[in-house]
């Protein structure tokens, strides 16, 4: 069993932190009428979480990360992503008493926006990298799966419980004055997060 509870203590250690992915799950699932319509960006980013972690455990992510250049080109890709997001949730005005259709993230942004504040944050891949990666370095076997399931499981606990909760926030707040606050907040973490991106691609050369 401490295979398990250890993962479950590292991922709870690495995902608790106020994060884009975090604000991103949560203000879907407040602006959605329904919780279902917030199961895109959810599945998304568990999806990516299991791909990181994955990684993470066979060293595969490590390699990678030994090219400087495409560090950088992903540091890029991620500080435009996030740039464009970041302005889409602060042009938003939430309204409660229209239809899911009027959020500007569909499904299909959803996907994209949730793979990229997930696979193109390099600072949370090598967090993922050097927390968990080196963690499972300790367990071989099925003592490795065990610990790799649990954190995965975590994640998709975590996730589904933050969509959970925005959605709650959403129903309390019938003229929308918090979740448009919640918008810009969530737009000045994100756009924060862009800045530190682009301040990378400087650093880096």
């Amino acid at each position: 069993m401490e295979p398990f509870f250890h993962g479950i203590v590292l991922a709870f250690g690495l995902i608790l932190p106020l994060g884009v992915q975090n604000v991103f799950i949560f203000n879907q699932g407040a602006t959605h009428q329904k919780l279902r319509y917030a199961l895109p960006a959810v599945f998304t980013a568990g999806i990516c979480d299991t791909i990181l972690i994955s990684l993470a455990v066979a060293g595969v992510s490590i390699f990678i990360f030994s090219f400087e250049w495409l560090k950088s080109f992903m540091f890029l890709i991620g500080f435009i992503f996030l740039a464009y997001m970041g302005w889409l949730m602060w042009k938003e005005k939430p309204d409660v008493t229209k239809n899911h259709n009027s959020n500007p993230f569909t499904a299909k942004r959803q996907i994209l926006f949730a793979a990229s504040v997930s696979l193109l944050n390099p600072h949370a891949i090598l967090d993922t990298i050097g927390v968990i990666g080196t963690s499972s370095l300790v367990y071989s076997g099925y003592e490795k799966w065990i610990f790799t399931i649990s954190c995965i499981l975590i994640s998709w606990i975590w996730f589904i419980l933050l969509a959970i909760t925005g959605k709650k926030v959403g129903q309390i707040d019938t003229k929308g004055t918090f979740l448009q606050r919640m918008n810009q907040i969530s737009a000045l973490i994100i756009w924060c997060m862009a800045l530190y991106m682009g301040s990378q691609l400087f650093i880096s050369n």
